[in-house]
């Protein structure tokens, strides 16, 4: 088992009920970083799962594969919900400064982590994985209801970021651009558009990778009504974190506007 000290880069999971789908992860991953071609090597790789106490065998599942020879450890949580701030959580408890997130259901190929890991520098301390690169199409099987949601949250997100894919969950950041960020979202949807805007990430830092985005095998999707309704809520803090003097003047003006064809109205016969 790799030492702390030749640990440069950590890949955090975020899972809730995703027992079915952790062993396949894990092992794929490492599969991938063991290969010839490799970019990053095995050994230099943790991989931390943070769980909100799922309590359907995770646990048990990690410390078996850890038996086993794979360097991955689980966090969990028994007091604290949410995938923003089980992120958020898996980044403080990393070792490695090259972090690197993704999802628990295999929609992430695991195929990909040695790229994505290797794309982090430091001229380059943010990596997304981008679903809109040229040549790369989302499974078909993929619901056509989930693309339009997809589609549209894109699109909103647009004024904040250059980035292709901000609403992506497989993504990286170094950790010293980690750092820098403040007032993180904790109950956002979407943890990466938050940290692109709150750690000043400049568009020249962030290096894309394009990759094909997979069904789910195991488990159920996360995505709700209410997931939504706080990615809105979420788009609204970050407008205003980012242009909050905009907001204020179009307000303004809207206002003035707004008085002058009341006035308008009161004085016509």
């Amino acid at each position: 088992m790799s030492s702390r000290q030749t640990i440069h880069y950590s890949v955090i999971v975020p899972a809730y009920k995703e027992n079915g789908n952790l062993r396949p992860l894990v092992t794929r991953i490492f599969e991938a970083l063991r290969r010839s071609d490799s970019p990053v090597p095995a050994e230099q790789v943790e991989v931390i799962i943070v769980d909100d106490n799922s309590r359907d065998g995770s646990y048990e599942s990690v410390q078996a594969l850890y038996q086993e020879g794979y360097n991955v450890r689980i966090i969990v949580r028994t007091t604290e919900r949410g995938l923003s701030s089980a992120v958020v959580r898996g980044f403080q408890e990393a070792v490695g400064d090259n972090m690197l997130c993704m999802d628990a259901d295999l929609q992430h190929p695991p195929e990909y982590v040695p790229a994505m890991l290797a794309s982090m520098s430091p001229t380059h301390t943010f990596v997304l994985g981008t679903r809109y690169g040229k040549g790369v199409e989302m499974d078909k099987d993929w619901p056509l209801h989930r693309r339009i949601i997809s589609s549209g949250a894109r699109l909103l997100a647009l004024p904040l970021t250059s980035a292709s894919d901000p609403m992506s969950g497989f993504f990286g950041i170094r950790k010293e651009s980690f750092m820098k960020a403040r007032n993180l979202n904790s109950q956002g949807f979407k943890i990466a558009l938050d940290l692109l805007i709150k750690s000043h990430v400049p568009p020249h830092a962030i290096a894309e990778v394009p990759f094909s985005f997979g069904v789910r095998s195991e488990g159920e999707s996360k995505l709700t009504g209410k997931v939504m309704i706080k990615y809105l809520e979420q788009l609204a803090e970050l407008y205003w974190y980012k242009h909050s003097i905009l907001v204020v003047l179009v307000l303004f003006f809207a206002l003035v506007i707004f008085l002058y064809l009341v006035q308008k109205w009161i004085d016509s016969p």
